[in-house]
């Protein structure tokens, strides 16, 4: 197998930007589908804006119908089973650009197409998924997922739902309640975790929604945002399953329901692109059409930083979301010539990069809040008013943190996963820990770099941020050892230095990239986003760092890693921030939306 980048090695590898996959490497077919999904929401799903929010739930139904008559949900569904098979990137292509109008249509999208009809692409029998997945890839059905239960969230083993074989062994018959399942209202099959007798782990089941079989639903769910998705409680009292749908083995529930997620992630980060673009758009549009002191509030400094800092974040999470989905598809094309079938291909793709889709589905549901936080701002009284397209905005944007794992799971999730694959010997962590120990021991050098080449300091920056991350992580690695799972707050300090460079690298490396092909002059703007961003970085590195070290470390111990943090996180020559800040809002503000 080539040198191929695993999961996790970006922190003690340097990555080339040669070697990215960036936005601006969509092929002609990529451009189309995209504009195709564009066309599809401004036609579709933005006019109806209003009347999602007025829990419209059989709007969202036939707009997913529609969507399904155009292929959208098939996008990632094999030939064999009616679907167009097309490839991890555009799965996530589709997503993004679906997701940017409505989150409750984004909701009900990403749970029928995800969670409700991946599990059997990837672990259904033959029989199975030739019954039950060309009708979820066309839209004729629809899927949902239950995992979530009223004592089991977070901690999604501890379910109660049962699974008892019957007595002459022809099927199963579950009994327990889920709730918050999106899609229940209308959905014709659901995917149901239950726990046969008093199995560690549990078990997945393809059930039919038949009435008449035990299963009944709760009433619609009242909540903050997502109004129109239908989120309902689902209850099954004996109800029979045919043992030939039990979903993989016995046991063998939990796997599943990790792996769903993990793709889930990735997909959630893609969802939550476009719905910053349009809300920068949106913000631009007003912010150069009001006037205040006879002059458009885009003239204002305080507003300009605003627009800067939105779209850098949405720039960042595109660079970082594209460069993870093009290195798990490579990851599975590779898979697929050693002779793997594409369940197989697929699953072990998605798993090896976990800790980059844990970290992507934190990064950017935090900045899509952020970003409809400062819509609603940019808009003043006018942004709390439901006449004005930002607070539904913002409050569909704040599910994002909590579903397919809350961040502080995935925080935590990243770092773990992280040293789990040091202790396996898949990423070695433990080997540039240790040099960047002895380093600390040496006299730092006081030459004047060189800096002349484009972004030479920012990636000396990127590989000294990585230097903080394996100092503070492996200190603490050697002090608690396998107990540092119990020092949580340590493990989110060291999520959010992690995040950072992830971010912060794949941020450089689009415009790297994209300054290469086509002159650094015409990518003035980008350049910029790239090092707010960094300057960004450095400071939450700087921070947690320290918060880090001073809250497991003492006296010598601490005095030398401080030290060395201040040496990790320090720039030769900083950049000016307001005047990045100016130069990406000038071009916002001349163009009149997010154009990047």
């Amino acid at each position: 197998m080539a040198d191929i980048l695993r999961g996790g090695q970006f922190l003690v590898k340097e990555t080339k930007c040669e070697d990215v996959f960036t936005p601006e490497d969509f092929s002609e077919e990529q451009i189309m589908m995209r504009d195709s999904v564009i066309e599809f929401v401004d036609k579709e799903l933005w006019p109806n804006k209003e009347r999602f929010e007025k829990k419209d739930y059989a709007l969202t139904e036939e707009v997913m119908r529609k969507a399904g008559e155009l292929g959208y949900l098939s996008v990632a569904v094999p030939e064999a089973y009616g679907g167009m098979e097309m490839g991890f990137i555009n799965t996530v292509l589709v997503c993004d650009y679906i997701s940017g109008a409505t989150g409750s249509f984004s909701t009900a999208f990403g749970a029928h197409t995800g969670i409700g009809t991946m599990p059997i692409t990837l672990y259904g029998t033959e029989e199975q998924k030739q019954k039950y997945v060309p009708k979820l890839a066309s839209g004729e059905w629809f899927g949902a997922y239950c995992l979530t239960e009223p004592g089991a969230g977070s901690d999604a083993n501890s379910g109660k739902t049962k699974a008892v074989l019957s007595e002459d062994g022809t099927h199963y018959k579950i009994t327990g309640g889920k709730m918050w399942i999106s899609n229940a209202g209308f959905c014709n099959l659901f995917i149901v975790f239950a726990r046969i007798e008093d199995d560690k782990n549990i078990t997945g089941f393809i059930v039919e929604n038949d009435p008449s079989n035990g299963i009944s639903l709760g009433d619609e769910e009242h909540k903050l945002g997502i109004r129109s998705s239908s989120t309902r409680q689902v209850f099954f009292n004996d109800t029979k399953v045919p043992v030939e749908n039990m979903l993989a083995s016995r046991g063998e529930g939990f796997k599943i329901a990790m792996n769903a997620l993990n793709v889930g992630r990735i997909k959630l980060a893609a969802a939550c692109l476009e719905a910053q673009r349009r809300t920068i758009s949106t913000a631009v549009n007003y912010a150069n059409e009001r006037v205040q002191f006879k002059t458009p509030i885009s003239s204002f400094g305080a507003i300009q930083s605003k627009l800067a800092e939105m779209a850098m974040n949405a720039y960042a999470g595109e660079s970082a979301t594209y460069r993870a989905a093009a290195d798990i598809e490579k990851r599975i094309n590779i898979r697929v010539e050693e002779g793997n079938t594409h369940q197989e291909a697929e699953l072990k793709g998605v798993e090896e990069f976990a800790i980059e889709c844990s970290i992507l589905k934190v990064a950017v549901s935090e900045d899509v809040q952020n970003c409809t936080d400062e819509g609603i701002q940019i808009f003043g009284g006018m942004g709390f008013s439901e006449d004005a397209p930002m607070e539904s905005a913002w409050r569909d944007a704040r599910i994002a943190r909590i579903y397919e794992g809350t961040n502080e799971i995935n925080r935590m999730l990243s770092v773990g996963m992280l040293i789990k694959k040091a202790m396996k010997g898949h990423v070695d962590l433990l080997g540039p820990a240790m040099a960047v120990a002895e380093e600390l021991m040496g006299i730092p050098s006081f030459d004047v770099p060189d800096y002349t080449e484009l972004f030479a300091e920012e990636k000396e920056m990127i590989t000294k941020l990585k230097k903080a991350f394996l100092m503070v992580s492996g200190a603490a690695v050697q002090k608690f050892g396998p107990d540092l799972d119990k020092h949580q707050q340590l493990l989110m300090a060291a999520a959010d230095m992690l995040i950072e460079i992830y971010m912060a690298e794949s941020t450089l490396l689009r415009t790297e990239k994209l300054a290469k092909k086509v002159g650094e002059a015409n990518a003035q703007e980008q350049i910029a986003m790239a090092q707010l961003y960094l300057y960004h970085a450095v400071d939450t590195i700087s921070q947690k760092g320290k918060e880090g070290i001073v809250s497991f470390a003492e006296g010598d111990e601490q005095r030398m890693m401080l030290m060395g943090l201040r040496r990790f996180t320090k720039y030769v020559n900083m950049p000016n921030v307001v005047a990045l800040r100016d130069k990406i809002a000038a071009k916002l503000i001349a163009e009149n939306k997010y154009c990047f």
